[in-house]
Order: C-alpha cells, then sequence, then structure tokens
C-alpha cells in the first residue's frame, strides 16, 4: 500500500487490528467482571471495607515488583504468547473460582480471594505492557493514532457495559459470571494466538541489569517522552475525584446507589465518545500544545465537579474530564510508541504502565486522605487546582514537549 493510500486508509483495512481489538474487549470485560464478583464475595463473607483495599493493593503491588521483568519479557519472547499466556491463567482462575461458586463446589475463603487477587495483579503486569508493545506491529505507522484511540475505545466500552452484566449475572449466581469470564479469556486467547506473530527480538542475549533498566534510561534520555508520563502522572495523582464518588453521591448530590452508578459510569462514557471521534479525526498538528490543553480542561472540570451541588452538572464535567483525559492518552501513547524502537517497547511500556498504576491508586490515597482533612469538596477543588498548576509547570520544565507539533519529529 502506497504511502498516501496509508493515510487515507480506513482501520477496516486491517482485519489483524479488529482482532486485537475484540481481544481487548475479552480481556478488559473479563477483568471488570472478575472484579466486581470477587469484590462482591469477599465483601460478603468478611463485611470489612478493608479487606476491599487490600485486594487492590495485592492487584497493584506485582507492577512494582516486577516492573523490569514484564518489560524485558514482552521484548525478549514472543508477545502473543505473552498475552496468551496471561489470558489463560485467568481463564484458569475463573475456573477455579466457578468451581468453588457450585453447590457442590469446596467454597471460596478470604484467602483464596487474596491469593486470587495477587495472582490477577501479575496477569496484568505482563498482559498490559505487553498489548501496548504488540499493536503498532499491526497497522502502519501512519495510522497507528487512529488505532490507539479505537484500541482504548474497547477498553473503555468494556468498562461501561462489563460491571453492570456482571452484577447481573452474579445475582443470578455467582458460577453464571464466573463461566463467563472462562469463555472471555478464552476467546481473547485464541484471536491474539490468530494475529501476525511478532517473534523474539534480542533472542537468547544475556540479561542484564543494564538491560533490565533499559526501559527507564531510554525515558529518562528523551524529554519529550519524561515530561508525558510524568506529566499523566502527577495530573491523576493531584485531579483523581473518583474515590470520593460515594461521599458526592450521598452527602452532596443526596442520590442513592443509582446515582453513584451514573457518576461512575460518566467518565468513561466521555471517554468512549472521545475515543470514537478520534478514530475518524486524529490529531496531527499541535500535539503538544493540545495535549497540554487537554490536561487543563480535566484539571477545570475536576473544579467544577468539585463545586457542583446538581447531579446532571457533576455527570456532565465528569464526561468532560473522561473526554479530555482520553485526549492526552491517545497523544502521549502514540507518540511514545513512534519514539520507541520495536525492541524497547516492552520495557518502555512496563514504565508506563507503572506509572498509569500509580498515579490512579495513589491518586485514590492523596483524594481520601486529603477529604479526612479538609473535607471532599476542598479536597477534589484543590486537586483540580494541583492539575492546572502542574500543567503550567511541565509547560515550563519541558518547552520542546510544549512545542511539539508533530506525533514523530
Amino acid at each position: 500500500m502506497s504511502e498516501g493510500a496509508v493515510k487515507t486508509a480506513s482501520l477496516r483495512s486491517f482485519p489483524a487490528f479488529w482482532r486485537f481489538w475484540l481481544a481487548r474487549v475479552c480481556l478488559t470485560g473479563g477483568f471488570q467482571i472478575l472484579g466486581v464478583a470477587t469484590g462482591w464475595q469477599m465483601y460478603a463473607l468478611t463485611g470489612r471495607a478493608l479487606d476491599l483495599g487490600l485486594v487492590g493493593l495485592l492487584q497493584f503491588l506485582p507492577r512494582i515488583l516486577l516492573v523490569f521483568v514484564t518489560g524485558t519479557v514482552a521484548d525478549r519472547y514472543n508477545r502473543r504468547w505473552v498475552v496468551a499466556i496471561s489470558m489463560l491463567t485467568q481463564a484458569a482462575i475463573s475456573a477455579l473460582l466457578l468451581a468453588g461458586s457450585l453447590e457442590s463446589g469446596f467454597g471460596i475463603s478470604r484467602e483464596m480471594l487474596f491469593a486470587v487477587a495477587l495472582v490477577i495483579g501479575v496477569c496484568r503486569s505482563f498482559d498490559m505492557p505487553t498489548l501496548q508493545a504488540l499493536l503498532p506491529s499491526l497497522v502502519p505507522q501512519e495510522v497507528l493514532g487512529r488505532a490507539i484511540a479505537a484500541s482504548a475505545s474497547a477498553s473503555e466500552a468494556a468498562t461501561i457495559l462489563a460491571p453492570a452484566l456482571g452484577g447481573l449475572l452474579f445475582a443470578l449466581g455467582a458460577g453464571f459470571a464466573y463461566g463467563l469470564d472462562v469463555l472471555l479469556f478464552l476467546g481473547g486467547a485464541v484471536l491474539i494466538l490468530s494475529l501476525p506473530g511478532h517473534q523474539e527480538s534480542t533472542g537468547k542475549a544475556p540479561v542484564t541489569m543494564d538491560s533490565l533498566l533499559a526501559g527507564m534510561h531510554f525515558i529518562r534520555s528523551r524529554p519529550d517522552i519524561l515530561g508525558a508520563i510524568s506529566l499523566d502522572l502527577f495530573a491523576v495523582l493531584l485531579g483523581g475525584a473518583t474515590a470520593l464518588l460515594p461521599v458526592y453521591a450521598k452527602d452532596i448530590l443526596h442520590t442513592g446507589a443509582w446515582g453513584l452508578g451514573l457518576l461512575r459510569s460518566a467518565p468513561a462514557i466521555g471517554a468512549l465518545l472521545m475515543s470514537l471521534w478520534l478514530m475518524r479525526h486524529p490529531v496531527d498538528r499541535h500535539v503538544g500544545k493540545i495535549m497540554f490543553a487537554a490536561v487543563a480542561v480535566f484539571g477545570a472540570s475536576t473544579m467544577v465537579f468539585g463545586l457542583s451541588t446538581h447531579l446532571l452538572l457533576s455527570m456532565g464535567s465528569l464526561v468532560v474530564l473522561g473526554a479530555s483525559d482520553m485526549i492526552s492518552v491517545v497523544i502521549r501513547s502514540t507518540f511514545v510508541q513512534l519514539e520507541t524502537p520495536d525492541e524497547m517497547r516492552g520495557r518502555v511500556g512496563a514504565v508506563n504502565s507503572l506509572f498509569i498504576g500509580a498515579s490512579n491508586q495513589l491518586g485514590e490515597f492523596e483524594s481520601g486522605t486529603t477529604a479526612a482533612l479538609l473535607g471532599p469538596v476542598a479536597a477534589v477543588v484543590l486537586g483540580g487546582a494541583g492539575t492546572l498548576l502542574v500543567v503550567a509547570l511541565w509547560m515550563r520544565w519541558f518547552p520542546s514537549l510544549a512545542r511539539r507539533d508533530r506525533m514523530r519529529d
């Protein structure tokens, strides 16, 4: 296909990408349903919110402990098989939970759910950076931005629909939810293995400390990549208000559980709609300014949400928040992938995934702590203001990123 034809080509011209897209739907949907089912079972068993927090911590810890290992594996071995093994492991975990949930089963304990959370965390530590590294091999560079937006739409759609479906199935019986999980993970593994193969990049070259840390060194040596990844880290760390949604739903907006459900869905709806827009209208010019503007809108919409006392205004601000976050995510992901050599994408992706996970997890902790000290409104408003301050500082500290015109210089 000629360069001009590639630039005007639709993603429909690349069937391998759509198998990848369906695999992401299966993976994200399965993870979301598994989270709903195991979270409900844990709370039913113990009645302690602390145990729910420990589940989240156990899922996050492997990202820290394995960050250099997972990236190296993604760069040394066939990426299709790395993701497939992760999904098959999650299918086996779901089958185990299915067996334990049957009337004639062995039952499910608190300790077993903790062990499941840890194993799922290990699997996610491998499949997230590996999927990021696999995507650029499926489409030409000229349509990578559209592909990343479309890939994000798969995750957002699954994030919106899967929890509701998982809750409905769990109400019919835990076995239904875990049974669907088995099918989703198995189907996703088959789809991944059907993709054109990425072969081992570095053969059997010895693993050294330098090779393990190569992703970190590469990011530090590229100011634009370092600036973009750290911008997302601190912006989400300060501006994350999702941990306080139950407080807002009950004490400020005075709605019930239905209102909390709407608030939780709003950012994903905004992100999904924006990802669909970016599929048709990719950002080609002024990418630095647009990314900084999007993060600023993220901070401003966080402040609007913090001050709102009306459900519709709160939902609207969260929709804008999700849409603006998607713009910065797609821009950052696209140019980081384009600037990173293929043999390094796994290790760079692993560090990036750690930053993303840290911003989300620590952001929730920061919001909860600040709310306990100052109250929920002050916590959210100050967090949004902090995001705006980060934008101003990063434009000063990373001027080449702010001036960046195209995805690939």
